[in-house]
């Protein structure tokens, strides 16, 4: 994960994983919705995932 990754995550997190795919960016949304701190959780959790 690179530096910018991370500081996408906690500008705009919905758009730090976007290539993760639709399901990855729909949670993303709604976590961020509810709070911006959740968001920015829920997009370093995804994009730490290793495939």
């Amino acid at each position: 994960m690179s530096c910018f990754r991370v500081l996408l995550c906690i500008i705009f997190p919905p758009l730090a994983v976007i290539d993760k795919g639709c399901g990855s960016i729909a949670i993303v949304t709604i976590l961020t919705l509810c709070g911006w701190i959740p968001g920015v959780i829920g997009a370093l959790v995804i994009l730490n995932k290793e495939e």
